[in-house]
């Protein structure tokens, strides 16, 4: 565990247990809390300086959302990114997102086609800065502006309940830096199918980013098991 990164940040309008939970779930969807990292009660309340009950309630709640498991014998781990998991997120995504810009092209107002360009010059000079957060968040609010665009509450909702696992994928995705300038081109790609209202474009190039996502950290997954069985043979 990084200890000098996760700290909690105290909310006057939030319970301690919501906190800490917020704290711990950033730490895991960021990966200062590594997949696999044994999430010990004790260790946890001493370094957020806690007492460990609201790291009892935040860690059976982050189990619930599927970012913790619990083992027999060890206890709570942070979830391993799998390849199953992976490919049962992002298929879902894939769904949704290109439900919602297809419905963005029929139905973006002139107040959403500016805030889609505000929310793209925020991801591009993201993008440029090289701060991974600042990427990662500002790639939530563009595509979190296309489904506003479509109109659609129910596709909303259910975008948003499958947030917190897309934003872990999507987090890892963005660290590998060499992927920088093809996430620019394809979110100004998205932008601009929609400005000309191209439902075929639009919808396709939606499937390849979120299939580059896939492959990429599908790679990282197959090197990182074959680093673990190296290991494990020594």
């Amino acid at each position: 565990m990084k200890e000098e990164n996760l700290q909690v940040n105290m909310d006057e309008f939030l319970p301690l247990r919501d906190v800490v939970f917020k704290t711990l779930r950033k730490g895991i969807l960021t990966g200062e809390l590594k997949p696999g990292e044994r999430l010990m009660e004790i260790h946890l309340a001493k370094r957020l300086g806690v007492s460990r009950t609201p790291i009892r309630e935040a860690i059976r709640k982050l189990e619930l959302e599927g970012l913790v498991t619990m083992i027999p014998r060890r206890g709570a781990e942070v979830a391993n990114i799998t390849e199953k998991n992976l490919q049962d997120v992002l298929e879902v995504r894939q769904a949704l997102e290109s439900l919602a810009i297809e419905l963005a092209c029929e139905r973006i107002t002139e107040e959403k086609k500016q805030e889609l360009e505000k929310r793209l010059c925020q991801v591009e000079t993201a993008v440029h800065t090289g701060d991974t957060g600042a990427i990662a968040s500002a790639d939530v609010a563009f595509h979190d502006a296309i489904v506003e665009a479509s109109g659609n509450v129910r596709l909303t909702q259910l975008v948003s309940n499958l947030g917190e696992q897309m934003y872990r994928y999507r987090f890892e995705y963005i660290k590998d830096v060499s992927k920088h300038p093809q996430i620019m081109q394809e979110h100004r790609m998205m932008f601009e199918s929609i400005m000309e209202k191209d439902k075929r474009k639009a919808a396709q190039t939606v499937k390849t980013h979120i299939d580059n996502q896939e492959e990429a950290i599908m790679r990282k997954i197959k090197k990182e098991h074959g680093v673990e069985k190296m290991a494990a043979a020594e």
